[in-house]
């Protein structure tokens, strides 16, 4: 069974790198999300039913069950496509994302669900100004200016609809995690500014998966790739 890793936003398939690096298998699946690196199918609507159906059919393809591992967004569709779809996983891991009924979206978000707002905020997302925000969040310079040069404008009309079609995820998704059977992993930066580690203790003692925390922010893979390879390879064996 492959190894299915899912990136999150605003980011790409490279999110992994690091971390593949660490990595003993080369059973690695890591797909760009339709707008994100590459182009999104004709009458993708973008919305996170469209990127959970995305995501289904992709691991779907592989023909058996995966160890599927997601970061921020990507996590919240793991967490969900393990509720819906636990005949297509063996474990799971996921982190800087945990789907809650009792989570408030973060202050960035909110504005990318403000029409408006949401549209002015994308055109300031581009350049020096944004290789600076990754940075910030602890993401290596050399990294986060390549980063940067991927978030174009296919990506940036991806983001809204998304977030725009998630306000009350929590409540939507949440209630099915209690249900959650298989061998899973929660991983959390304890700096994390977007969700608080509580959240990430809760999914992890709701769904019975280990909690692991590393002592960065949001962007734990590219900050601790070689402990996360240690810690999902533990998970895996």
């Amino acid at each position: 069974m492959p190894a299915f890793l899912v990136h999150g936003v605003p980011d790409t398939h490279h999110l992994w790198d690091g971390v593949r690096q660490h990595l003993t298998r080369t059973d690695i699946i890591a797909p760009d999300m339709p707008g994100f690196g590459r182009d999104a199918p004709a009458g993708f609507g973008s919305t996170k039913e469209d990127y959970l159906d995305w995501l289904i059919a992709e691991v779907a393809q592989s023909g058996e069950p995966v160890d599927i591992v997601g970061h921020d967004w990507g996590a919240l569709l793991v967490e969900r496509f393990v509720c819906v779809r636990p005949d297509l996983v063996r474990t799971w891991a996921a982190g800087a994302g945990a789907i809650d009924e009792g989570y408030e979206w973060h202050t960035v978000a909110k504005v990318w669900q403000t029409p408006g707002q949401g549209e002015q905020m994308m055109q300031a997302m581009t350049g020096d100004a944004m290789a600076r925000a990754y940075i910030n969040e602890g993401v290596p310079e050399e990294l986060a200016r390549q980063f940067s040069e991927r978030v174009d404008e296919r990506m940036k009309a991806a983001i809204l609809p998304l977030y725009r079609s998630a306000t009350n995820v929590g409540k939507e998704w949440g209630p099915a995690l209690d249900g959650v059977k298989a061998p899973g992993l929660v991983i959390c930066g304890e700096k994390d500014d977007y969700m608080s580690t509580d959240f990430h203790r809760r999914m992890a003692a709701r769904t019975g998966a280990d909690l692991v925390t590393v002592p960065g922010g949001h962007w734990w893979p590219v900050e601790f790739p070689k402990e996360v390879a240690e810690a999902l390879e533990g998970l895996w064996g």
